[in-house]
C-alpha cells in the first residue's frame, strides 16, 4: 500500500501495479480498493495500474465538510503521482465523479461503466428528499438503515431482497462505508430524478471516451448511458453482452486495454 497527500490534506491509500502508461480505477459506492483488485491485476500487464481507496473508506482519510471537488483533487494527487497525466476508468457513480475530473484535470482517455443515471420513467426516480434522509439516517448512527435505504430507493433492491442481506456476510462491510453514500448521493445530483441529462454538464469534455454498458442490465441502465454518449462529444458506446451492473472483470478488462491501448 501507498499514500498520495491530496490538497487538502487528506491522506489518500492506493496500490499500484503493473507497467505502461497510468490507468488510475475509480470505484463506485460501497467499493474499496481490494473490490477493484481483480480488475487491477487484469489491467497489469498492460498498465501501471493505480487502484485507490476513495476518501472515507478503507485505508484513506476524511475530511469535513465533504465537497465533490475534493474528490476530483484526490484524483488530481494520484495524476501527479503517475507523472501529471493518466487514463481514468470510473465503476457506476465512480463513473459520474470521473465525469467531473475529466472537466478540469489532465486526463489522457476516460472509460465508464453504466454511471447510474435515470433519465426517463423506465423506473422510478430517487423519491424527493433522498439525500437528505441519507444523511440523518448516517449522522444518527443508523447505518444499517442508511444502507437499506440506498438499497431500496436507488439501486432498485426489492425490500423483500434486502431484509435477508442484512444477516449476510458483506452487510457489516457495508455498514462501514455507509456515511459515503452521502457522497456519491452528492456527486450523482439530479441526474437520478428520471429527467434528461443536463445538456451543458459535461460539454467541455473532448477527450476520447468509452461508456460500456451491461447487455441484460435493465431498460433504464441502458438508456441511461445511450443518453450519455448523446451528451458528449468524442464518446463510444460499447455494450458487453451477458452483462449487467454486476460486470466480470474478465470480461471488462479486455475492452478496457483495446480502448487504452489505441
Amino acid at each position: 500500500m501507498k499514500n498520495v497527500i491530496s490538497k487538502d490534506g487528506t491522506t489518500i491509500a492506493f496500490d499500484k501495479s503493473g507497467n505502461g502508461p497510468a490507468v488510475i480505477l475509480v470505484c463506485a459506492a460501497f467499493q474499496t480498493r481490494s473490490m477493484m483488485s481483480q480488475l487491477a491485476l487484469l489491467l497489469s500487464p498492460h498498465f501501471t495500474v493505480f487502484n485507490y481507496d476513495r476518501r472515507g473508506r478503507g485505508d484513506s482519510g476524511d475530511t469535513a465538510p465533504y465537497e465533490v471537488e475534493r474528490e476530483v483533487e484526490d484524483i488530481e494527487a494520484l495524476i501527479n503521482e503517475a507523472g501529471g497525466s493518466a487514463f481514468v476508468f470510473g465503476m457506476s457513480s465512480g463513473g459520474v465523479l470521473s465525469l467531473e475530473a475529466a472537466r478540469k484535470l489532465a486526463i489522457a482517455k476516460l472509460a465508464l461503466y453504466e454511471p447510474p443515471f435515470v433519465v426517463d420513467n423506465t423506473r422510478p426516480p430517487l423519491p424527493k428528499g433522498y439525500l437528505k434522509q441519507l444523511k440523518e439516517l448516517t449522522t444518527s448512527g443508523r447505518r444499517g438503515d442508511a444502507v437499506e435505504y440506498f438499497l431500496t430507493n436507488a439501486a432498485g433492491v426489492p425490500a423483500d431482497f434486502v431484509a435477508p442481506m442484512r444477516s449476510g456476510p458483506f452487510w457489516l462491510a457495508m455498514e462501514d462505508v455507509a456515511h459515503t453514500l452521502v457522497y456519491d448521493g452528492t456527486i450523482m445530483g439530479d441526474t437520478m430524478s428520471g429527467n434528461p441529462l443536463p445538456a451543458k454538464r459535461w460539454s467541455s469534455i473532448s477527450i476520447p471516451t468509452l461508456v460500456v454498458g451491461g447487455g441484460t442490465s435493465p431498460e433504464y441502465q441502458q438508456n441511461a448511458v445511450k443518453a450519455l454518449v448523446d451528451r458528449l462529444s468524442n464518446a463510444k458506446l460499447h455494450i458487453l453482452e451477458g452483462q449487467d451492473h454486476n460486470v466480470a472483470p474478465d470480461l471488462l478488462a479486455p475492452v478496457l486495454t483495446d480502448f487504452f491501448s489505441k
